[in-house]
């Protein structure tokens, strides 16, 4: 006699000190219990596994096939305390009559990241900081990401900011075409933001307007394009080993 379907389990509690694959199971290295949660948008198809086009591949990835994907927004509700600081964000921007300052919200591994439009950037970093429910004191890092296939939003900048009062952690990430990299800088607000920025524009050659002296922190000032852009070219010099010339990485194989 054949039994009928069985309920699904759910994974049983990981104890912390056994055996239990507590790693696999950890909050951040679980993806959301809903796959379309997120909403991907598909901007592009990326072959193989490191960029390598043409003959010679012999990374075994030649075959891959993978989309490229942007997170799309998380719906309510984002859970914990992600809701306080949305709730009160959206508060505070309504009063100041800023009501389209945010694009998204996403929440992904245990963190939220907020896509704020750039020209209301420097007014959501007012608030953050300012506002009593918010506290975000202080601006960590400012960082840099190009994705070549987000048309219209090739260039990213990301800053993450800790709540010290409150003992929280946000991210803010703003986007802009490469045909215009202009972003506004939050200096004025965050003065820790200074090099950040700098090095931002340094690497990934976004211009923060209104920043006290953006000149370059690491590159020689004269140095042409911006090296962690995905489109700029990989260079190099011959390096001699054991009587062995071994080539530059752009002259061994086309690589994007």
């Amino acid at each position: 006699m054949s039994e009928g379907p069985k309920e699904p389990k759910d994974f049983p509690e990981v104890t912390p000190g056994t055996d239990d694959d507590a790693t696999d199971r950890a909050v951040e290295n679980q993806l959301p219990a809903d796959p379309q949660q997120l909403e991907p948008e598909v901007v592009g198809v990326r072959h193989g596994m490191f960029g390598v086009t043409g003959t010679g591949d012999t990374s075994g990835y030649g075959g891959l096939v993978r989309p490229v994907t942007m997170p799309g927004g998380t719906s309510r509700p984002f859970g914990g305390w992600f809701d306080e600081v949305a709730d009160a964000l959206q508060g505070g921007l309504a009063r100041s009559g800023v009501t389209t300052a945010v694009e998204k919200v996403v929440v992904h591994r245990g963190e939220v990241t907020f896509f704020i439009r750039r020209d209301d950037l420097v007014a959501v970093a007012q608030l953050l900081r300012d506002d009593e429910k918010l506290r975000f004191e202080l601006c960590s890092g400012v960082s840099g990401v190009h994705y070549p296939d987000d048309q219209g939003r090739e260039l990213h900048a990301v800053y993450h900011l800790l709540s010290m009062t409150h003992n929280r952690r946000i991210r803010l990430e703003v986007t802009c075409p490469d045909g215009d990299p202009h972003i506004p800088s939050v200096v004025a607000v965050y003065p820790t933001s200074d090099w950040h920025e700098r090095e931002t524009y340094d690497f990934f050659g976004i211009i923060f307007d209104g920043h006290p002296a953006l000149t370059r922190i690491q590159m020689p000032d004269d140095w042409p394009g911006h090296p962690q852009r995905k489109d700029y070219p990989l260079g190099g010099i011959p390096v001699e080993y054991k009587g062995a010339t071994i080539p530059p990485p752009d002259t061994r194989r086309s690589y994007t």
